[in-house]
């Protein structure tokens, strides 16, 4: 088999199971994490006034990959920029405004970050550059299998626009008013989980780490957000299954 039919087979595989890299990442960093509440000397900012802004940084990264994947669904149209993995590729339109018309898989981009954030709460640099390694040779099969899909499907006017559009590292310059207006309810319906999901990792990793230690000095903004995206989540979950709030034509 050619290497480029390798690749694209590789990469329809990945797609489907594209959420068991953030799973490892999550298990390998969370024996990691207990390590250095056990031996606190493994990393320099452990048992110190500054540990806590450490863990609120690598939170603000968290949240700026989820603030990108918001953005990205919230002025797409239906059929694109999903979360499937069943049912394979879908693009129903070419996206190529907003977001889009400065990088080609804004998605993955936001993924990166959300779990680059997560990755730092370990205290190693040696496995936040491996994270960094694999989750570019992991993604790049899939995006590569994702613009062969996209390029059979539109053609030259996929080849006009990623000409032109970085893969993943944004060109500012390029931007172009999104085609659609923002939709809360699209972002409400498809991204109701990443927040709490967030909140939810960095607190239990911030008690795990002061029962570890015998301490009581909790983190209670990570604990209260925790509860709030928690209920929060549980609402939105009911209102998506249940009704028709957060349904909007063509979105």
């Amino acid at each position: 088999m050619a290497l480029q039919e390798e690749m694209e087979l590789q990469g329809n595989w990945l797609f489907k199971y594209r959420s068991y890299l953030p799973l490892s990442v999550f298990i390998i960093g969370t024996v990691l994490y207990l390590r250095t509440e056990i031996y606190p000397v493994t990393f320099f900012l452990e048992e110190t006034p500054y540990e806590i802004y450490y863990e609120m940084f690598a939170l603000g990264i968290s949240l700026f990959g989820l603030f990108i994947r918001v953005y990205t669904v919230g002025h797409t149209p239906k059929n694109t920029s999903g979360r499937n993995t069943k049912s394979g590729q879908i693009a129903d339109t070419l996206n190529t405004s907003g977001i889009y018309s400065v990088v080609r898989h804004p998605l993955y981009l936001g993924n990166f970050f959300m779990w680059l954030g997560i990755a730092m709460l370990s205290g190693h640099a040696w496995f936040i550059i491996i994270f960094v390694l694999m989750f570019w040779i992991y993604y790049e099969r899939i995006m590569y299998s994702e613009e062969q899909f996209l390029r059979k499907k539109f053609g030259e006017p996929y080849l006009e626009w990623s000409k032109d559009v970085p893969a993943f590292i944004p060109k500012f310059g390029n931007f172009k008013k999104p085609a659609l207006p923002f939709s809360w309810k699209k972002v409400l319906k498809n991204e109701r989980t990443g927040l709490f999901e967030l909140f939810l990792v960095f607190c239990l990793y911030d008690v795990t780490g002061e029962l570890i230690g015998k301490a009581n000095n909790f983190n209670y903004f990570l604990i209260v957000m925790t509860l709030l995206t928690g209920v929060g989540y549980f609402v939105l979950r009911y209102l998506s299954k249940k009704t028709d709030i957060l349904n909007e034509k063509n979105r």
